[in-house]
């Protein structure tokens, strides 16, 4: 039987955004910097314009500029010393690329889509395996506050028990346990300017430009 974590592969969502960022090792492509659905400033007052700036374009680019470097040495090496060693960075810089590329999709203007979460499939899961929406949103913060160092605080649809669930991932490990449905950037570099070191002021902001639409279109295409 196939484990949940490859069934959670399998899905087209995560699918898709690994093909975008995972090349062929042979016949290297260049990964690169996905545009922004909205405008830097269009997220504010909850997520100022330098901070998307910044990150957009220095912390996100930075990952896929390391990505295709460690791809490109991979892929001319036939040294397996060397293709173990590159590996590291591969699995840092591609979960990265992978991560940030689901991110700006999950969040939308505050004033069009963002916080906006209608009734529908998805609000019935989480009042489901929650309670409700606000009982999510505790364990969601809670658990994302609690991360040591850098991590990535997700809603990730299980697989294997069909549920929804709120785990984390260290770093820039992408999630590989469950399909990701909403994923927020608990690294300092996506809130420090605006809210410096109080993370819970920033995971209570963030829920009011959450793209709970794109949460839906992720969980509709899992939740078969």
């Amino acid at each position: 039987m196939l484990s949940a974590a490859t069934r959670a592969l399998s899905r087209p969502n995560v699918a898709r955004a690994f093909a975008a960022s995972a090349r062929q090792v042979r016949g290297f492509q260049s990964a690169t910097l996905p545009p922004l659905p909205y405008a830097y400033n269009a997220l504010e007052p909850y997520i100022s314009e330098e901070i998307m700036t910044l990150h957009h374009q220095k912390h996100h680019q930075t990952y896929v500029n390391g990505l295709n470097a460690a791809e490109e040495a991979y892929s001319k090496t036939t040294s397996v010393k060397e293709q173990i060693a590159l590996q590291a960075a591969i699995k840092f810089n591609g979960g990265g690329h992978i991560n940030h590329s689901l991110f700006w999709k999950n969040l939308a203007p505050a004033n069009q889509d963002g916080g906006k979460l209608a009734d529908g499939p998805l609000k019935k899961a989480i009042e489901r395996d929650f309670g409700t929406v606000e009982a999510f949103k505790k364990e969601f913060n809670t658990k994302t506050a609690a991360i040591q160092g850098s991590g990535w605080g997700w809603l990730g649809y299980n697989a294997g028990t069909g549920k929804l669930e709120v785990v984390t991932t260290a770093n820039q490990d992408p999630l590989i346990s469950h399909v990701p449905i909403i994923g927020v950037d608990i690294w300092e570099h996506a809130f420090y300017l605006q809210y410096k070191n109080v993370k819970p002021d920033y995971l209570n902001a963030i829920w009011n430009v959450i793209n709970f639409k794109e949460a839906e279109s992720r969980f509709a295409e899992v939740a078969m």
